[in-house]
């Protein structure tokens, strides 16, 4: 079957279509997306303001379209931190059900964190043994660890890449006052969590599953996405420590001169750098290896393990399932995914 899914994300709203069935490992057929940095459209009351939304409706129609183009028989849709944290979340979703017809899911931190570490457990399978993942997104950062499939803990702090720039960073280049008051905020929120995860034991894997710590990989000599996802790519503490004082003191523009990063990232890679430095310095381990699938694949091997059990007619745990159209209202370019 084709399945999509529906990513309103904090810094990127993304449709992602894959070719799978039970038992096989889904294969990207078609990719629709845009920078959409929802916390912009934030007013001093914490609402996503009309604009905001309107652009949020704008894309959920597109891509609704698309996934009807392109003949997709399922659509997962969800929402993450911008929206769940926003104090019209409810309102704004009720907004968009109303004017596209689609349910976006609003996931827990928890939830994120479950998911992507389920498609970290696929991906390197049993024999990794314990594994912790760390995701660092716009809005909040997810930490899961387990032997299992599913993690015995996930936890979610505010320590997203893109809130922390907004709270904290506020000249180009940020002042080192600033930076240093940063590190420490960081690391005062990271220690409860850390704790937590220290009475469960040791991983032997420690993995990175989100586009910053590709962004800083990549920086730090990892092989470009061309190359595939099957070559290895290591992210170093020495290393990380060594980028995140160069960043530092760098300005936006001559970040977009680094290999891998994008306008949309550009600005808050620093945050992402300080965040990754101190967990990998809290946790203790000297390096993590970044992995190709995160939250959007954990949510569809979760369902297609579910279409096994249940039928085709049952939505995945925390996913609202949305039948997809016979036919668009009008058309929308194929991206393929390579």
């Amino acid at each position: 079957m084709r399945l999509g899914v529906l990513d309103i994300g904090s810094n990127t709203v993304h449709l992602l279509l894959v070719d799978a069935h039970p038992g096989a490992r889904p294969v990207a057929f078609a990719s629709h997306k845009r920078p959409l940095s929802l916390v912009q459209f934030l007013d001093g009351d914490g609402n996503i303001n009309d604009a905001g939304q309107h652009e949020l409706i704008e894309f959920v129609l597109e891509a609704w379209e698309f996934a009807a183009k392109h003949k997709a028989e399922d659509l997962l849709a969800f929402c993450t931190s911008a929206v769940r944290e926003a104090t019209n979340g409810p309102a704004v979703l009720a907004r968009v059900k109303h004017e596209t017809t689609v349910t976006l899911r609003e996931l827990s931190g928890s939830d994120e964190a479950s998911m992507t570490f389920f498609a970290v457990r696929r991906w390197y399978g049993w024999g990794a043994g314990p594994i912790l993942d760390l995701d660092i997104g716009g809005g909040s950062f997810e930490m899961a660890f387990g032997q299992d499939e599913l993690p015995e803990l996930a936890l979610s702090v505010p320590l997203g890449a893109s809130r922390l720039t907004r709270d904290w960073l506020h000249e180009d280049p940020p002042s080192a006052k600033s930076v240093k008051e940063l590190r420490r905020y960081i690391r005062a929120t990271l220690k409860p969590a850390v704790r937590s995860f220290q009475k469960l034991g040791r991983a032997n894997l420690v993995a990175g599953t989100s586009k910053t710590f590709r962004s800083l990989a990549r920086i730090a000599g990892a092989a470009p996405s061309a190359a595939g996802p099957y070559v290895k790519r290591e992210l170093f503490a020495a290393d990380l420590g060594l980028w995140a004082q160069r960043i530092s003191a760098m300005e936006v523009e001559d970040r977009l001169h680094l290999p891998g990063v994008s306008d949309a990232r550009a600005p808050q890679l620093l945050a992402g750098a300080l965040v990754a430095e101190a967990a990998l310095e809290m946790f203790e381990f000297p390096s993590l290896e970044i992995c190709p699938w995160a939250l959007r694949e954990g949510l569809i091997l979760r369902r297609l393990d579910q279409l096994v059990s249940e039928g085709p007619l049952q939505p995945a745990p925390h996913v609202t399932q949305t039948r997809v159209p016979a036919e668009p209202q009008s058309p929308a370019a194929t991206v393929p995914v390579r």
